[in-house]
């Protein structure tokens, strides 16, 4: 990655940006106008905080572990798991704000108020989540950024995989769902390489303690399609 900076300070990352797409609704529009900046976990774009001044989770969540899922898509996922532990914190990040929107409207349906929302890219999260704090990570069918000159772009690269290291507790599990096979391949090469211990493969492992595994849009997308889901665990060392 470039070390060349932005003219707010902030680097050159180019992972994904935040991206609005057609068709919002009105109600979407107004979970974006009422309920945005409420789910707020604190200042994390380099803009709101320059000096990268780290969120005071406890305030956010108190004594509640902390999970955090890397580009939540439309939120099924992480409403899911927010309703079965109402004892954790959740983060999520998200820069295409359709989904942003599409999970706003989950929560006010499934009136969970163990979730914070940053409506960006998740290394900028990083910045500012103190060390070893997240306890669980879910990446879930990520960007596949199928031409090799944009494999770079990956999450999967020690760009990425290095920053989520050191923001996650010793022994956490970070869990890796995509239908790429090329995908997969990076990833068991790239996370040992970070700090992470290669656990299992099957959604079933997934399961009890952190609640079943639920079908996301994307995964129903990639068995209509005739891909099949590869499901990764890692621990990091």
């Amino acid at each position: 990655m470039s070390d060349d900076k932005h003219p707010s300070g902030a680097p050159w990352r180019n992972f994904y940006g935040r991206f609005k797409g057609k068709g919002l609704r009105d109600s979407q529009r107004r979970y974006l106008d009422e309920d945005l900046a409420t789910l707020s976990p604190g200042a994390v774009s380099w803009e709101e905080n320059p000096d990268r001044n780290p969120l005071d989770l406890p305030a956010l969540f108190g004594d509640r572990d902390i999970w955090l899922e890397i580009g939540f898509g439309g939120g099924e996922h992480m409403v899911h798991q927010a309703s079965q532990n109402p004892n954790v914190g959740f983060i999520g990040c998200e820069p295409y704000i359709n989904g942003v929107a599409m999970l706003l409207g989950k929560i006010r349906d499934a009136g969970c108020e163990n979730i914070r929302i940053h409506p960006g890219d998740a290394r900028d999260m990083f910045d500012v989540l103190p060390p070893e704090s997240v306890s669980r990570a879910f990446l879930l069918y990520p960007d596949p950024w199928p031409k090799k000159r944009h494999h770079r772009r990956r999450f999967v690269t020690q760009d990425h995989l290095k920053p989520l290291h050191s923001v996650l507790k010793p022994g956490a599990i970070f869990r890796v769902a995509t239908d790429i096979p090329d995908y997969v391949r990076q990833t068991l090469e790239e996370a040992p390489k970070a700090g992470f211990e290669w656990l299992a493969e099957r959604p079933q492992d997934w399961r009890e303690p952190w609640g079943d595994w639920i079908s996301t849009r994307y995964e129903q997308k990639a068995l209509r399609e005739g891909r099949t889901p590869h499901y990764l665990t890692f621990r990091r060392l």
